[in-house]
């Protein structure tokens, strides 16, 4: 696994070559980026959407499968489609095998139900064909019930169709051997997607040492009905490399076709975020706590060390926050950039404003009315202990309207103070008489202290049968 940096370069005049070459070799029903010569240039510039959306968009019909053809090694095609595919790209280690522990987690950690709605695909991508074979006779012992019941297959790309892994362009100074690693990476990734692309409605990457929370599938369940009606490209359910990376499945021929086009720029989690930006998702939506944890000691690359954990992951994680779609309002001084949306988003930021006053509001207007049943909120930090909401109170209201103050309610029942900075209520449902439209945060007193307002946790309540 590689550490995200934000800072990543690929070359213009390649990027226009490769595009041309790839649209002139897709009419002839090919993939492989064409001569290498043409692939490399000296100059490199950021890979920014805005320059390049125009291309990507042209590329957007890439909506067909890549032409190749798998080996099924353990399992057959599905009879029927299932509600998510869990993808895994596996290669030889110098050191530690972690597969089959990955595996095991996956079906051990998933409710007798769950396991009626999930596929595992797992891609031995390793062009030892032994490994290859040993590695199945272990998954096929440890793991036939899974396979008979249609739950798990492993398949393998044949190295006939992979393009030029030798000679190609050292950006970052990345050494030859990182740089085959890497590039060779993400067509392993590619021939996965574009394998799963019909399994499922939805699909979740992994790497293959790695451990999941208990019920996963139900966690990510939930938080896709939570954004019902909104746009979304990628969720996030660990901050670590490619696990716990969500697609809707319909997007994975163009992300395949994606990382085919760029596949010897920049590593695979490198181009993801790219990915996203150019369909249009600004932000990382990332839910905590993580689902997915790292536990690989070393790294599938030359068996370096690589202790890497996901410190937001937890072993029991199904209490994550739904935060339906919502616009957020405040009349409080907001402090340069930490504006209202960071304490209701998913990412590590908040909200930040300057001393309030009595009577200042923050409000959460919800797209829809909602059913509610738990609402947490979490004012300061642990570096600004005292930039709390020393006097406040969190109320709910009904019949959405407009007035000078923005978009808000017209009545507002409220359900409790701050105690402490924070603020918890359970059983919203029976306590609250109607379907809430807004929550509003209200300072009840003057404060000599700025605020922080950490996060905003909004569960809804789901129907059983969901």
């Amino acid at each position: 696994m590689r550490c995200l940096r934000k800072r990543s370069a690929v070359s213009f005049l390649g990027l226009l070559v490769i595009c041309l070459l790839f649209m002139n070799l897709y009419i002839e029903d090919g993939y492989v980026l064409g001569d290498k010569q043409l692939i490399r240039e000296t100059s490199t510039h950021q890979l920014n959407s805005e320059r390049y959306v125009h291309t990507f968009k042209d590329l957007s019909n890439f909506s067909g499968a890549i032409n190749v053809t798998y080996r099924y090694l353990a399992g057959t095609p599905l009879p029927r489609k299932k509600y998510l595919t869990v993808g895994l790209s596996s290669v030889k280690r110098k050191k530690g095998n972690y597969l089959l522990e990955t595996i095991k987690s996956i079906f051990e950690q998933s409710s007798y139900e769950e396991l009626k709605e999930i596929a595992v695909v797992v891609h031995l991508a390793d062009f030892d064909l032994l490994w290859c074979d040993s590695m199945v006779r272990d998954i096929t012992q440890k793991f036939a019930h899974h396979i008979i019941a249609g739950r798990l297959m492993v398949i393998h790309a044949p190295e006939e169709y992979y393009p030029i892994l030798d000679g190609l362009k050292r950006n970052y100074n990345d050494p030859n051997d990182r740089v085959k690693f890497r590039s060779k990476q993400n067509v392993d990734y590619a021939f996965l997607l574009n394998f799963c692309a019909n399994i499922s409605d939805y699909y979740v990457m992994l790497e293959d040492d790695v451990r999941c929370s208990k019920n996963f599938l139900s966690a990510i369940k939930k938080v896709i009905t939570s954004r019902e009606g909104s746009y979304w490209v990628t969720l996030e359910f660990s901050k670590l490399g490619y696990i716990g990376k969500l697609y809707h499945s319909h997007d994975l021929p163009r992300l395949a076709h994606f990382l085919l086009m760029f596949y010897q720029e920049m590593p695979c989690d490198w181009l993801l975020i790219h990915f996203r930006s150019l369909l249009a998702q600004k932000d990382v939506m990332r839910f905590k706590p993580s689902l997915f944890q790292h536990i690989g000691y070393y790294s599938s690359y030359k068996g370096a060390e690589n202790k890497l954990k996901d410190d937001d992951f937890e072993e029991d994680s199904f209490d994550i926050p739904d935060n339906p779609p919502a616009e957020l309002y405040t009349n409080m001084n907001v402090f340069e950039n930490y504006d209202a949306s960071k304490a209701y988003s998913s990412v590590d930021e908040y909200f930040w404003s300057k001393a309030p006053a009595v009577g200042d509001y923050f409000v959460i207007v919800f797209e829809k009315p909602i059913n509610i049943s738990k609402i947490k909120v979490s004012t300061g930090t642990e570096d600004r202990q005292n930039d709390i909401l020393h006097h406040g109170a969190l109320e709910v209201g009904e019949n959405i309207g407009w007035s000078k103050k923005g978009k808000q309610c017209a009545t507002y029942l409220r359900l409790g103070e701050f105690q402490n900075g924070n603020f918890e209520v359970a059983d919203v449902k029976h306590k609250v008489p109607f379907d809430i439209h807004c929550i509003r945060i209200l300072a009840t007193r003057t404060q000599k202290e700025w605020l922080i307002i950490r996060s905003v946790s909004i569960w809804t309540f789901q129907p059983v049968n969901q």
